[in-house]
């Protein structure tokens, strides 16, 4: 984003990814909260690479996001004339994030990991859906990488693995902190299609960094976070 100001304090800091990083977060002091795309495209994948389920090679995730997505900053492109009855994708093989979901699928996988990345904008005000692709490296079933996922976000209230023959969608999450997640195996070409939905502006964004607060502080993870979905 920027030079950093306080690289003292880097090695201190905790990725705040609540459901992967839970026990380190309750020690840390400083916490790094994830950005909506990469809390959108890792949920999914964490617990794929670390049983090495997937090749770490053949990664594509492709994310379509609200326009708030797009950050606040004054921009022609983010315009409501230029949004609206439109679909693009931006930043294509250059987003921010991308160096940020590298760095910890890295960490989690145990070797280099870089995977192609492009964000859309979509004409409408919140709410993100990626679609991840992978190459299955043993003929697993679905319902057996269904049963890894959920085991792993097992307790973890704010993750809802759907149901086979389920898939995520962006209204369904909207104004709540839950992370919705869905698969599909391809079965004639070995791949996996990983569906998440998030709402950037809540699970992607201050709803996460309250989930923090909250495992940091001792508090119950959901407290201030299990509202009423609104619809703003």
């Amino acid at each position: 984003y920027q030079p950093h100001t306080a690289k003292k304090l880097i090695k201190e800091a905790v990725y705040g990814l609540c459901e992967v990083y839970n026990d380190k977060i309750k020690k840390a002091r400083i916490i790094g909260n994830p950005g909506c795309y990469p809390t959108s495209v890792l949920l999914p994948l964490i617990p794929l690479l670390k049983q090495k389920i997937i090749d770490p090679d053949s990664i594509i995730s492709d994310s379509k996001s609200g326009v708030s997505g797009a950050g606040r900053s004054p921009s022609v492109t983010t315009l409501y004339c230029q949004v609206t009855e439109s679909f693009k994708p931006y930043k294509v093989a250059s987003h921010r994030h991308n160096p940020e979901m590298d760095e910890i699928l890295t960490r989690e996988a145990g070797k280099n990991v870089s995977i192609t990345f492009v964000p859309h904008l979509l004409p409408m005000s919140r709410g993100m859906l990626t679609t991840t692709y992978a190459t299955i490296k043993d003929d697993m079933k679905e319902d057996a990488i269904r049963e890894v996922l959920l085991s792993y976000y097992k307790g973890r209230q704010f993750i809802r693995i759907l149901p086979k023959g389920e898939i995520p969608a962006t209204m369904d999450v909207r104004g709540t902190n839950y992370c919705d997640i869905g698969l599909v195996k391809d079965d004639g070409k070995k791949r996996l299609i990983l569906i998440s939905a998030i709402d950037n502006l809540v699970k992607g964004a201050s709803g996460q960094a309250v989930q923090n607060m909250n495992i940091m502080c001792g508090l119950d993870e959901n407290t201030g976070l299990d509202q009423i979905p609104y619809p703003v």
